[in-house]
């Protein structure tokens, strides 16, 4: 043992000597030149050209590749180079700013490099105090090709800031959308006189009508297609506005105040031609509706939360307009039945293609004359009514040919009626249940199994863990309704996967359960 140590001592001093001794050789020796000769004749192929290839690239053509780009992408882009700096510059049509005061003396450099703004968004803040009059003149001095222009909150601009606006930039303005603001109806008048382009009107929460006299609106140039009127304490004004608009495509009066039965009626006799209305929360009766059934036209018509609409008034509608498309009935009245009215649309109203009916007392009578005349229903969705149960399901599922969405939402249907689904509607893609008590999740693992391709989203309970055994109750694949069986303690994920074993798409909304065709 003494021995082998004394040989193992000396190896290793005579290692450490020679280490030591390669480390002054190295130390002497000078690697600078060997490394530069190393770089020149290994690494010239790394090298890099100053040349920017970019340089010769045409300008459409880098500005096709900016537009390809985010915002925050676009923005960083533009400070590589001074060439790129100009050509994003010339390149960006639309621009958002926070319209606080501070921002004035910032308009004319932001302007002008930003020469070519066509649609442009000013959000003010309600803490902060916004843009004045003179910073809206310069902006229309400086924007000579503004088309789209979109107001928010901007609480100190006044009617005289919005009549020299109009002045200056008002004959490309195309469209115009002013929320939460605080002048009238004298800078309203200025814009429907002096924008001769205009198409596209919204006015929200116009808050400089509500205290003091105001005045009508008048027709102006008479050549907008599409207004939209919400929460206004005088919307009524706009009658001559609405009248006087003979190219009108698309009117939305939603939430405002006032009786409109008879200013319906004087609209409707001056514009035939309308193609689609939103009604919302207005004060109408059956006498509006009948109004409304003159524009022969209409395709799109939502009729929502309309407290004195009967089924006199749908009935009206189905004479009158036959060209229906789309149809969304918020039946928010205990005398709005439904059937009748539901009826008289689906025997006259036969090119219909999405029908929304919430709180309509629909029965097999109505939905078989709708599945049966309206062939190219292609999405239907009925809430909020007790009427609607397994019966009705099996006639949407026997005679809705092309169907492809459906929504369920708050009616009396259970797991015997989703069976039905699994052969019916051989258009179907989409299916949503919500609310519906009768509803488990085992009957859509079930339906998955029969017909894999469907989406189908629920917002039933998955079952929780449980230390005694539950009876849980599974749809069975025989005539029977439900078989009761004793089911083994797993968590939720495990039993979810074991429903869902054969397939499909499913989503169950309370817990955001995911299964594809593929992953399980």
């Amino acid at each position: 043992m003494g021995h082998g140590a004394s040989s193992l001592s000396c190896f290793s001093l005579h290692h450490v000597s020679q280490a030591e001794k390669r480390e002054e050789e190295l130390s002497e020796f000078d690697l600078e030149p060997a490394l530069h000769n190393f770089l020149d004749m290994n690494l010239s192929s790394l090298y890099i050209s100053p040349t920017d290839f970019t340089a010769t690239l045409p300008d459409e053509c880098l500005n096709t590749v900016f537009q390809k780009l985010s915002t925050g992408d676009r923005n960083r882009c533009s400070l590589v180079c001074k060439s790129w700096h100009a050509v994003e510059a010339q390149g960006r049509q639309c621009l958002a700013l926070i319209a606080n005061a501070e921002i004035m003396s910032y308009l004319p450099s932001i302007f002008t490099r930003f020469d070519h703004i066509s649609k442009l968004a000013l959000r003010g803040d309600r803490k902060v105090e916004g843009i004045s009059d003179d910073a809206l003149f310069l902006i229309g001095r400086y924007c000579t090709n503004l088309s789209k222009l979109k107001i928010k909150a901007c609480k100190q601009i006044t009617d005289e800031g919005i009549d020299l606006f109009v002045r200056v930039s008002g004959g490309t303005l195309r469209k115009l959308s002013c929320v939460s603001c605080n002048f009238g109806s004298r800078g309203i008048n200025s814009i429907v006189e002096h924008c001769s382009v205009l198409e596209d009107l919204t006015i929200k929460r116009l808050r400089g009508m509500v205290d003091g006299p105001s005045d009508f609106i008048g027709p102006g140039q008479g050549t907008i297609r599409r207004l939209c009127l919400k929460e206004l304490s005088k919307a009524q004004l706009f009658g001559p506005l609405i009248a006087g608009s003979k190219n009108l495509h698309t009117l939305m009066i939603c939430r405002n105040s006032g009786n409109w039965d008879k200013l319906l009626d004087i609209i409707t006799e001056h514009v035939q031609g309308l193609v689609e209305l939103h009604i919302e929360k207005l004060q109408i009766s059956d006498r509006g509706l009948q109004a409304v059934s003159r524009c022969s036209h209409l395709e799109v018509l939502y009729v929502v939360r309309t407290r004195d609409c009967t089924n006199i008034g749908l009935s009206a509608i189905a004479e009158g307009c036959k060209k229906l498309r789309k149809l969304h009935v918020d039946g928010w009245s205990p005398d709005f039945t439904g059937d009748e009215g539901l009826a008289a649309l689906a025997m006259k109203c036969r090119e219909l293609q999405e029908v929304v009916l919430i709180g309509i007392n629909a029965t097999t009578v109505s939905l078989d004359l709708l599945a049966s005349n309206c062939l190219n229903l292609e999405r239907l969705a009925i809430c909020n009514t007790e009427s609607v149960g397994d019966v009705e399901l099996s006639c949407i599922a026997a005679k809705c040919g092309a169907l492809r969405k459906l929504c369920i939402r708050g009616c009396a249907i259970s797991d015997q009626g989703m069976r039905v689904l699994a052969h019916g509607c051989p258009q179907l893609m989409k299916v949503k249940v919500k609310k519906c008590k009768g509803i488990t999740w085992q009957s859509a693992a079930w339906l998955q199994r029969h017909r894999p391709p469907l989406v189908l989203s629920l917002d039933c309970e998955v079952p929780e863990i449980s230390s005694t055994p539950r009876v849980a109750e599974v749809v069975s694949d025989d005539a029977s309704n439900v078989t009761s069986i004793p089911p083994t303690p797993r968590s939720p994920l495990a039993a979810m996967k074991l429903a869902l074993a054969a397939g499909g798409s499913f989503v169950a909304c309370n817990r955001r359960w995911r299964a594809s065709s593929q992953g399980s």
